[in-house]
């Protein structure tokens, strides 16, 4: 006879009521859906000694006009950066405040005061509240209150605080991608012994990345053995896969001679279609093609909701098999 399974709580006291925000009466299994319906099973959510695992959002910087723009200098691309305005009437101690938007900021801050008192804040920071976006609203509200020259953290979760959206500007970002991270010290003579080592890794480690012009939130750039094009894409997920099927059986989607869609990330609720591209293909030659790639799509979009063939439904399975989830 199996035995059943009694969970308690972490006084040790069978579970009844609501507990942590769980509704009880019942027995649940540890293997079990957690009732809270996060998803995950109980005893890594609300059955945890330490706790339930923070709610993951899965499209944070939705609502925002550069959204995908965000997404890439988060996730894809190296060294970035993006004056932020913040937004008028916004609950923060100064809307006149210069505020940088990076990619990445030394030694990996979530955010670094200058010392003329602009604010830099760090994207590529992990957090593991579940919130990316009330992450960096967070650090943005308390770098507005420290001194200069100060390196600002999140040890705590932000709560129920603003998010990224409700302080900065409605206003498409301008992007400007780095060849390496000397703007980090372009106004320092003499930076310190720390910034200077973590500048020489971050250059190691960066590939030549560059932004196109024709379109957005589209950034080519090369490893060395080959080059890539990834495109964060702000359409719904399935009225895109639908749209990417239709013009990869048309043939409509191959950029340039010997390059393909190999499949896409899918980063904070949206995706990131990549393409392969041959050695010494250069950011320039996709202007265009990608120019009417995009045309194509639109057209394909329009369409959403009509049947598709049975090769573009074909193309699409092979695509949904060709993701990789990134946060």
């Amino acid at each position: 006879m199996g035995k059943r399974s009694r969970v308690k709580t972490r006084d040790g006291s069978p579970q009844g009521g609501v507990q942590d925000g769980v509704q009880g009466g019942d027995a649940v299994g540890p293997r079990q859906p957690c009732p809270c319906g996060s998803g995950r099973r109980y005893k890594a959510c609300h059955g945890s000694a330490s706790g339930p695992a923070p709610r993951i959002v899965s499209r944070p910087f939705a609502g925002m006009p550069s959204e995908c723009d965000v997404v890439a200098l988060r996730e894809l691309v190296p060294a970035a950066s993006a004056p932020l305005k913040l937004r008028d009437g916004a609950d923060v101690p100064a809307t006149d405040r210069a505020v940088v938007l990076c990619s990445l900021l030394p030694m990996a801050a979530p955010a670094l005061v200058r010392d003329d008192g602009t604010v830099w804040l760090g994207l590529q920071v992990q957090h593991g509240f579940g919130d990316p976006s009330r992450e960096l609203a967070a650090v943005l509200l308390d770098a507005l209150q420290a001194e200069p020259g100060s390196m600002v953290g999140l040890t705590d979760a932000p709560g129920d605080g603003p998010r990224l959206q409700d302080l900065v500007a409605d206003e498409p970002l301008e992007v400007t991608v780095h060849e390496g991270f000397e703007f980090w010290v372009a106004d320092v003579d003499d930076p310190t012994g720390s910034v200077h080592a973590s500048l020489e890794q971050a250059n190691a480690a960066a590939t030549p990345t560059a932004r196109l012009t024709s379109v957005e939130a589209a950034y080519w750039t090369n490893v060395g053995t080959k080059e890539h094009l990834r495109w964060v894409l702000p359409h719904e997920e399935d009225a895109l896969l639908d749209a990417l099927a239709r013009v990869h059986a048309d043939g409509a989607d191959r950029l340039v001679e010997d390059g393909r869609l190999v499949g896409m990330f899918r980063a904070h609720g949206l995706l990131v279609p990549v393409w392969d591209l041959p050695v010494g293909t250069g950011p320039e030659a996709l202007e265009e093609p990608v120019a009417a790639l995009e045309t194509a799509l639109k057209a394909a979009l329009e369409r959403s909701g009509e049947p598709l063939t049975d090769a573009e439904r074909s193309s699409r399975n092979g695509l949904a098999n060709r993701q990789v989830t990134i946060r």
